[in-house]
């Protein structure tokens, strides 16, 4: 599936996955590929990403990872998933 992890500054990250863990108003949730349809609000944690990920360079700095496993630290956001595209709004 597609993610784009968008803040206010910048496009931080582009590319396919295979998942994504986030810090839901509700408790954290996971997205998989052709995961339903999804609108929600996130609070303050990490965002877990998982796949054969190349980080942009002028924003790895955010990143921390892990082998197969990236992780970026928000304060809240939003995310939105349709048709096996993720765009992840977050400060």
């Amino acid at each position: 599936m597609l993610l784009e992890i968008v803040s206010p500054e910048a496009q931080l990250f582009s590319g396919e996955v295979e998942s994504i863990t986030v810090p839901g108003a509700s408790g954290s949730f996971q997205i998989l590929n052709n995961h339903a349809p999804i609108v929600s609000t996130l609070v303050a944690g990490s965002v877990k990403i998982q796949g054969k990920i190349t980080l942009p360079a002028a924003h790895k700095s955010k990143f921390s990872q892990e082998g197969d496993l990236v992780f970026i630290d928000i304060q809240s956001g939003a995310i939105e998933l349709s048709e096996n595209k993720v765009i992840l709004l977050a400060e």
